[in-house]
């Protein structure tokens, strides 16, 4: 009697094994919820953005007025500003990393119009991967633009993991950088300065309004239409970091938000426009948002190919969007377009060596 005085009654061991079942699954079940939550948390995240984010204050976009064969100073009055009695100096700023092919069409594109094309480059990614020079390396493909032309390098090592120079910060301080070459490159107060990435080229038409019209605001951004892969992907024209300024002592070079004011259909960003697939794979290991590349699956050349030929994403996420009806609008694969109307006349006028920039030209070599 005294041993079984230690032992529960049955009906306590009942509802301790019943207890017992119901947590086994309890566990599982909160296990793969965290493991999946570990995993998609950037796709959840997304997914949810319109609940948790409120999108930016809407730009103010100024009409852009243009046709053939019309005056400068027809178009100026259009956009309710005078003709100057001379045009301003225009330069343009860019940070390059490996963009050859879009940085010639922009050079190309711009050259009778652009007054000092301001380029640096550095020795290492954003996220600390050493590189070539590809500019200097290639510098004779762009000797048609020489005299025209204030390089430098930018010396920066690899990054410490244990440090906190984030990607962003490195590519801030890339930014910093071209303030000092924007310096000695003789740009002077009442000059226009463009700012943008390399692939977020202003029209012609832009920045003949730049050069010759009196009363263009201080500082306005430049919306562009947003391609990926190629211009065979229109994907929408929110495109919006390029700018450009009427220079003054306190111009300083950035790629965020610094006004209100937007001149509508100024241009194009062709985003990942890269004529080889190794191209794709660097940058997705190169730039600012590399944690984006959660699998070396991604980085596949077969994957890469087959992605931009179906207009898919390359990192496999959702569209960053703040309303539920603009996420699911842009949910799946880029629609084609069959157009090559209103693109960079350089690029159609050599459309046989820019043929994977175009309709039907998605294979790209390995």
């Amino acid at each position: 009697m005294a041993g079984n005085s230690h032992n529960p009654p049955p009906v306590t061991r009942r509802k301790s094994i019943l207890a017992f079942k119901f947590l086994i699954p309890f566990v599982l079940v909160l296990s793969v919820s965290v493991i999946a939550v570990t995993q998609y948390f950037q796709s959840i995240s997304y997914l949810l953005r319109p609940l948790w984010d409120t999108p930016p204050k809407p730009f103010f976009r100024i009409p852009h007025y243009y046709a053939p064969n019309t005056s400068m100073q027809q178009l100026c009055q259009l956009h309710g500003w005078d003709i100057l009695p001379s045009p301003r100096r225009v330069f343009d700023a860019v940070l390059f990393s490996n963009e050859l092919d879009i940085l010639e069409i922009r050079y190309r594109e711009l050259f009778p119009y652009v007054d000092r094309f301001v380029i640096l480059e550095a020795n290492a990614t954003f996220t600390g991967i050493p590189k070539s020079l590809s500019f200097f390396e290639n510098i004779n493909r762009f000797a048609f633009a020489s005299s025209k032309i204030v390089y430098d390098m930018l010396p920066i090592g690899d990054l410490d993991p244990e440090s906190r120079q984030t990607p962003f910060l490195v590519e801030a301080g890339h930014r910093r950088a071209l303030n000092s070459l924007l310096t000695r490159s003789g740009i002077a107060v009442g000059d226009v300065l463009i700012m943008a990435d390399a692939d977020e080229i202003p029209s012609p038409e832009t920045v003949q309004l730049l050069k010759w019209c009196d009363g263009i605001p201080p500082i306005m951004h430049l919306e562009l239409k947003n391609y990926m892969y190629s211009f065979e992907f229109p994907v929408d024209h929110n495109s919006w970091r390029a700018s450009a300024h009427v220079f003054t002592e306190r111009t300083k070079y950035r790629h965020s938000r610094q006004t209100n004011l937007m001149l509508a259909d100024a241009g194009w960003h062709c985003s990942f426009c890269f004529r080889e697939i190794k191209e794709f794979a660097f940058k997705m290991k190169a730039y600012s948002h590399a944690d984006r590349v959660k699998q070396e699956s991604f980085l596949s050349p077969d994957r890469i190919q087959r992605v931009i030929c179906n207009g898919e994403n390359l990192f496999d996420m959702l569209p960053e969007e703040y309303t539920f009806g603009d996420l699911f609008k842009k949910m799946g694969p880029i629609p084609r377009s069959a157009s090559a109307i209103h693109l960079p006349s350089y690029l159609i006028r050599n459309a046989y060596s820019y043929r994977f920039l175009l309709p039907g030209g998605c294979l790209r070599p390995g």
